[in-house]
């Protein structure tokens, strides 16, 4: 396959990743700001907005996103760039995000942790101001820090970083794939 249809097919998974985190970011980002600007914290609630940030971006971007989402999904991207079937070109997020085609281990904590999640959205929304606005802050900030690293890893594939594969392939393609790369 032509390296420029690789890269392509790969890009259009991490767009749709993009996207969606994308999208998060722009519906909860005005719910913190409006926080700050609306003056509905106290003291003692900026001091919690702070450290929830702070939180935030240690478990969530650093931890969560830094050292594993955002590595895999690059890599599931690239994975599908150099492996494309047209079914998986079409449900390129759920590929990346390892909703299938991945062992049954990440399937599961994949679709535990979009339950939870869904669950998660649904009460903070009906926490008041201002403590949506301070929950929706540090979530923000770690989707930021996700979704920069997701780019500064793809951007160095696209000028021409390895990737390791992804880790979460089911077995018997998993060692395939390592043994051509090693």
């Amino acid at each position: 396959m032509r390296p420029w249809v690789e890269k392509l097919v790969a890009t259009w998974g991490i767009a749709w990743v993009s996207l969606l985190l994308a999208r998060a970011i722009w519906r909860l980002g005005p719910y913190a700001v409006e926080a700050w600007t609306q003056d509905l914290m106290t003291t003692s609630q900026k001091g919690i907005f702070i450290g929830w940030l702070v939180a935030n971006a240690y478990l969530e971007g650093y931890r969560g996103f830094q050292l594993r989402f955002s590595p895999r999904v690059v890599a599931r991207a690239v994975y599908l760039g150099q492996n494309p079937r047209p079914l998986w070109i079409i449900l390129a997020l759920p590929f990346c995000l390892s909703l299938f085609h991945s062992t049954r281990r990440q399937k599961i904590v994949s679709w535990v942790f979009i339950g939870a999640l869904i669950l998660l959205i649904w009460w903070v929304r009906s926490l008041p101001q201002p403590w949506r606005g301070i929950v929706d802050g540090g979530v923000v900030l770690g989707l930021v820090w996700g979704l920069g690293v997701i780019w500064w890893l793809f951007v160095g594939y696209l000028i021409g970083a390895k990737i390791p594969p992804p880790g979460d392939l089911p077995t018997e393609i998993a060692v395939q794939e390592r043994s051509a790369v090693a």
